[in-house]
């Protein structure tokens, strides 16, 4: 996932939506934490929230504080060089304090702080002495716009939006348009040697997409009903328009055709992604892991196809009619909730993992949000200043064809019935959603709540929650949730082969329209995110898993016949999102010795 320039390299910088405003009266507030370590811990952690918020004030409001909400970033070099010095002087500091601090969560979470800003530090310096930046300034505005105009920010706060479009276009004292700001620093990085430019691909994408990017934020005035910005957007708007152009003259002329990253900045991008191994180790494995799970897909498709009287059994030919039982519209929540309560009986019965009282919010996405992100996806809450916010799992509409585009050229990959049930236990329950809302009622650090994330160790999560789930799932939804797994396997030695060269696109396409049986069109959406989108994030799932696999695997050759499932993952949970070496050690050096006693 690219991460938006106006937001700090932290979770926050994923695309959080929140639930809808009318839900929070049912909500459970966060957990004041009262271990004593948690305290410590977060007082070092509030420094570095706090450089974040002064160099990144959108991420502040998007925190809930509204003091931060009239203000923008300013990403001139000059401030750019002000915060590394001040992050230089904080990483001093956490290293100082492990040399005096006992406990050892504490120094976990030091040296998780130490860990971010050191990769933050190498990226930057990559980033500063090799690249040509597509700085994408709609994108980037409409985000920082986007926080505060959204259903659940408090009415009295959204005013602040016009304060925040007047200093995007530099239109009060002391600023200067947003534009001109990122093409200095654009054309700063031109004027240096032997540069990598941007990805052609990625840049013609982005850029057809930014006149509704742009429109968005007048829609986004409008809907509620702001005053007195439509004089500075209309002059925001144009600086855009001649940002863009100037983009493509400058950068998007000289972008590079091929779309792979250079190894130096991909090992840098599975590295920020929680991948500690090399590209081709990861790829080996899941090949092996791919065939292994056809293996296990075949018996069933024999199975489903028998009861149906099906001509083939094949498990492509198997998948193929079970998508053709699609639901549509206002019936998708439905089925959803309903196979969430199946899914929480089964929980219950084989003791899988401790269930809150309260409901899961599922939503349906608007037509918007569906062509934004046409898959299913967990939308956590904030971490910081939360104040009954719960994660929410957004449902896709069902796709049609894009406009122009054939009739076969739709998504059929998440509205039938068979899917519904591995992509709830990934999303919602026991998935994302008890991974994150967790974190907020049960409260962890604040470190480990916003600085340990990474794709691996949440991902890594959500796919293990689909595995205990599956072998009680109907036989139609084992078939699917092996499919799905199917589709972290192929991604695992695919991102990997297309960033070396040894296979391309089309290749690419054909594997997972075949035997991953995908619709094109989501295909299509997964390549680009292998080749211009976000390259090695599509590997952590697959990794992730592998990881909390041998990890429960040693627990219960430690624990023997006192080894509990739900402990267990109930203890995982407890930890936050903290990294595969660190949950390792948290449940061998703390689980494990607990459960002998």
């Amino acid at each position: 996932m690219i991460k938006n320039p106006l937001l700090t390299r932290t979770s926050a910088a994923i695309i959080f939506c929140m639930a809808p405003f009318a839900l929070l009266a049912q909500q459970a507030k966060p957990a004041e934490n009262t271990k004593t370590w948690v305290a410590v811990s977060d007082k070092y952690t509030q420094m570095l929230v706090d450089l974040d918020k002064k160099y990144s004030p959108e991420y502040g409001s998007s925190q809930g504080l509204a003091e931060y909400d009239t203000l923008i970033s300013v990403p001139t070099l000059a401030n750019q060089q002000a915060e590394r010095k001040d992050e230089e002087a904080l990483v001093t500091t956490f290293q100082n304090a492990i040399k005096t601090e006992k406990s050892a969560p504490v120094v976990q979470d030091l040296n998780i702080l130490i860990a971010h800003l050191k990769l933050g530090f190498r990226e930057q310096d990559f980033q500063q002495q090799r690249k040509v930046p597509f700085n994408n300034a709609a994108a980037s505005i409409y985000d920082g716009l986007e926080v505060l105009l959204d259903d659940q920010t408090p009415p009295e706060r959204r005013s602040a939006a016009v304060a925040r479009i007047i200093k995007y276009a530099g239109l009060a004292k002391g600023y200067r348009p947003f534009t001109t700001i990122l093409q200095e620093r654009v054309a700063q990085q031109i004027a240096g040697k032997n540069m990598i430019y941007p990805s052609k691909q990625q840049m013609e994408v982005d850029l057809s997409r930014n006149a509704s990017i742009v429109d968005g934020i007048a829609e986004l005035c409008t809907k509620y009903k702001l005053t007195g910005w439509e004089q500075p957007y209309a002059q925001l708007k144009k600086q855009l328009e001649n940002y863009d152009q100037w983009t493509r003259e400058h950068v998007l002329i000289n972008a590079r055709t091929d779309f792979r990253l250079p190894p130096e900045e991909y090992a840098l991008a599975l590295e920020d992604y929680g991948i500690d191994i090399p590209p081709a180790q990861i790829a080996k494995m899941a090949h092996a892991a791919f065939t292994d799970i056809q293996a296990q897909m075949k018996p069933l498709a024999v199975q489903i196809a028998k009861q149906r009287h099906l001509p083939s059994t094949d498990y492509r030919d198997v998948i193929r009619e079970l998508k053709k039982e699609q639901i549509h519209g206002d019936s998708i929540i439905p089925l959803y909730e309903r196979h969430l309560k199946d899914i929480e009986a089964i929980i219950r019965e084989h003791q899988l993992v401790t269930l809150p009282n309260r409901p899961a919010i599922i939503r349906l996405a608007t037509a918007a949000e569906t062509a934004q992100v046409p898959a299913p996806h967990m939308v956590p809450p904030p971490f910081l200043n939360n104040t009954g916010q719960r994660g929410v799992f957004v449902l896709p509409l069902n796709m049609p064809a894009a406009p122009g585009e054939k009739a076969t050229n739709k998504f059929d990959d998440f509205t039938f019935d068979a899917a519904s049930w591995t992509i709830t236990a990934h999303e919602a329950r026991p998935g994302h959603e008890l991974q994150f809302d967790k974190m907020v009622e049960e409260g962890v650090s604040k470190a480990r709540a916003l600085y340990a994330f990474n794709s691996t160790n949440a991902e890594g999560w959500g796919l293990y929650s689909e595995y205990i789930t599956r072998p009680y799932m109907p036989l139609e939804g084992r078939l699917v949730s092996l499919d799905y797994l199917l589709l972290r396997a192929a991604r695992a030695f695919l991102d990997p082969e297309l960033q070396a060269g040894t296979i391309t696109q089309q290749q690419a396409l054909n594997v997972l329209t075949h035997d991953v049986v995908q619709s094109n069109a989501f295909a299509q959406q997964e390549v680009e995110r292998y080749s211009i989108k976000a390259p090695g994030q599509a590997n952590s799932y697959f990794y992730g898993f592998t990881k909390m696999l041998a990890l429960r695997k040693d627990a219960e050759q430690a624990l023997g016949s006192k080894f509990s499932a739900l402990r267990f993952h109930d203890f995982i949970l407890s930890q936050g999102l903290l990294p595969p070496a660190l949950i390792r050690d948290a449940v061998m050096n703390d689980f494990v010795p607990a459960e002998k006693k």
